[in-house]
């Protein structure tokens, strides 16, 4: 079926979020080791951003790597670390040709100095993009984020800067690694999971949930499509109720 056909370019998500799952399970199927599937996982991203792009959708969040990440065999770090230099220094002409900006969230300031330094130049050499902007979350936890963005405010609160009862929603909102980025209002997880995994708990408070049977490394713009079209066939009420979207 063609699925982008099906697509209301004026009923699009501002901000779509992914966690890329399956690589392991990919590889594994076709008998090598997993970072061959973190590798072919590649070519998904490229088909991600660029239908997202091509759709019109202004913000992509791509979960890359978490901080329990770090938990996994030092050899499979080692490899998914140097494939993201790797694919930073070759896929910011693609970024660039297709007006993307990249940035990132994270504990970045803990991520190997070789990481730091390219994900900053591709973020620097894509600055001036007005297009879609692509973030990654790298070295990110969404507890660790709402942790941190607490401890900011205590901070501020115990100079005076603020009172307590500043503290608000927004304000918490806009403490997060995520400030001035729209929250997502389509999350979607490859592999059959369904779960989040720590991602953006915040944020996604009132994301429309997408789970698919597919690999990570299979997906495709198609896939892509049919998640949008099924976003589009929901309705979302943010607390009300069907007839109060009518009135």
């Amino acid at each position: 079926m063609n699925w982008k056909s099906r697509i209301d370019k004026t009923h699009l998500p501002e901000h779509v979020a992914v966690i890329m799952d399956g690589n392991g399970r990919w590889a594994k199927q076709q008998g090598k080791p997993r970072v061959f599937g973190h590798r072919n996982g590649v070519k998904a991203v490229r088909n991600t951003a660029e239908a997202a792009a091509e759709l019109g959708i202004q913000w992509l969040t791509l979960y890359a790597f978490s901080k329990e990440n770090w938990r996994r065999p030092k050899k499979e770090v080692g490899a998914l670390m140097g494939l993201l230099v790797d694919t930073l220094g070759k896929e910011v002409k693609t970024l660039n040709e297709n007006n993307i900006r990249l940035q990132a969230i994270g504990d970045l300031d803990l991520m190997p100095d070789r990481n730091r330094k390219a994900l900053i130049r591709g973020m620097e050499d894509t600055r001036t993009n007005t297009g879609m902007t692509l973030i990654l979350a790298l070295n990110y936890s969404a507890r660790w984020e709402i942790a941190e963005a607490a401890k900011k405010l205590t901070k501020q609160a115990l100079l005076g800067e603020i009172s307590p009862e500043d503290i608000t929603e927004d304000r918490m909102a806009a403490a997060l690694t995520t400030t001035g980025v729209p929250d997502p209002s389509l999350l979607i997880r490859t592999s059959g999971e369904k779960r989040i995994s720590n991602f953006l708990l915040w944020q996604i408070a009132y994301a429309e949930l997408y789970f698919i049977e597919t690999l990570w490394p299979d997906f495709s713009k198609e896939d892509f499509y049919q998640a949008i079209v099924e976003y589009q066939s929901r309705e979302r009420r943010f607390g009300k109720i069907s007839e109060q979207l009518t009135t």
